[in-house]
């Protein structure tokens, strides 16, 4: 059981609302792995069936720096935000305000070197206490809400597509075509 401590009484109490936790292992270096993440998430990620717009999603812009915007556009130009970046760390981990929910949540994504060519990618859902027992039922991509297990399975499923991303893409055979991260 998750747990959180409470300063003023020095005990340790469970969490009304533990946060979801996925994790996946990639065939790829931290770095490309985390780049494939965020700069190629509207190619991969499954717009059908989590997204606001649906078909009608043209493209999903991560902006790659903290106070960044994590958003789509609709055909028509307009926009939806899914969130703003928190932590900003390449190519080890990144969090971001979780909008979808209607009251906000956090996301954090950690990237984990196994070896040279394997990565744990997982991912941290949580702020779940923040939303009223309403939003926790309530529908979402998928039905049941965080109280049916649905943010469970939507997370298993874009690690899934993911993992099938990076599969099909090879990083840069030249050194000097990598990424570099400051």
């Amino acid at each position: 059981m998750t747990r959180a401590t409470d300063p003023a009484a020095g005990t340790v109490l469970p969490l009304r609302r533990p946060p979801v936790r996925q994790a996946t292992v990639v065939g790829s270096d931290q770095a490309h792995t985390f780049d494939v993440f965020v700069a190629t998430i509207g190619a991969w990620w499954p717009l059908q069936p989590f997204s606001a717009g649906g078909k009608r999603v043209r493209e999903v812009i991560f902006e790659q720096r903290l106070g960044g915007r994590v958003y789509e556009t609709w055909d028509d130009g307009s926009t939806v935000d899914w969130g703003t970046v928190l932590a900003w760390e390449p190519p080890r981990r990144f969090a971001m305000t979780w909008l979808v929910t209607g009251t906000a949540t956090e996301v954090e994504l950690t990237f984990t070197a196994l070896g040279p060519a394997l990565t744990r990618v997982a991912v941290e859902h949580r702020g779940w206490d923040a939303l009223t027992d309403a939003e926790l039922s309530a529908d979402c991509a998928l039905p049941g809400g965080y109280t049916g297990g649905a943010f469970t399975r939507g997370w298993a499923t874009i690690l899934s597509r993911f993992q099938a991303a990076i599969a099909s893409t090879q990083p840069p055979a030249d050194p000097s075509q990598k990424r570099e991260y400051l």
